[in-house]
């Protein structure tokens, strides 16, 4: 069964939107555990405009699944990083101020600061997965850069799944291919949904998790929090 971690980003936005603990990162997060998921992933970014620094210490003592803190390795992000020591380090290449994630890394262009990056996170006990596209180029110099795994970057696939081309996977599947060829692990997410997570999984051999935010904390607006997280553990099975 392919792993599903909640990323929690829009519930720290929801917080921030008014000030105060409403709602409650924390209790989310424990609840969402206990609907069944197997990690809560976080996404700090520099402005800290929905998950905070101090959130992702907090979280430290809460998470008992898998912790996995995703953000561009810059000094104040690997310094948090090894101070909290998550399961997993996703490496994302935003640029100051995205709004979100809008592409993987150029693992050749940047292979030797990734490199050098992930050694340390792996001298710490940390396992790390860079944020890719799935072009095969870029699995290759993935594979050069120590990392333990790779996380799919799945937005054209959603925008072409959403247009009716079941054909927008198959760059997935052989990026998947190659990555298992290369014993790297496969991760995924971004767009990733209720309407497409099952085609997705079925179509990448060896998918070993997916992190999803924002659609699925849209979805539980109709389904509630914890029906909509054990749709997609069925989804997933």
């Amino acid at each position: 069964m392919t792993k599903l971690s909640v990323n929690i980003n829009k519930i720290a936005t929801l917080r921030n939107a008014r000030g105060g603990n409403v709602p409650d990162l924390l209790k989310v997060a424990t609840d969402i555990q206990k609907f069944g998921a197997q990690g809560i992933t976080i996404h700090p970014r520099p402005d800290e405009r929905h998950i905070r620094y101090q959130d992702a210490r907090d979280l430290k003592s809460i998470v008992y699944t898998e912790y996995n803190i995703e953000g561009n390795p810059q000094h104040n992000f690997i310094d948090l990083v090894l101070e909290c020591k998550p399961t997993q380090v996703t490496l994302v290449p935003d640029a100051i101020g995205a709004i979100t994630s809008s592409a993987g890394w150029d693992t050749i262009k940047f292979q030797d600061y990734l490199t050098e990056v992930i050694s340390e996170f792996k001298r710490n006990g940390i396992r790390t997965s860079i944020f890719v596209d799935p072009v095969l180029e870029m699995i290759e110099g993935a594979k050069k850069t120590g990392t333990d795994r790779i996380e799919l970057y799945t937005e054209a696939f959603a925008h072409q799944y959403s247009l009716g081309n079941e054909k927008g996977i198959e760059p997935y599947t052989k990026a998947a291919i190659l990555a298992n060829e290369l014993d790297l692990g496969i991760n995924a997410g971004h767009d990733l949904s209720l309407d497409n997570i099952k085609f997705f999984k079925e179509n990448i051999p060896n998918l070993l998790e997916v992190s999803i935010g924002h659609a699925l904390i849209s979805e539980a607006l109709y389904f509630g929090l914890d029906n909509t997280v054990n749709m997609y553990l069925n989804k997933l099975k």
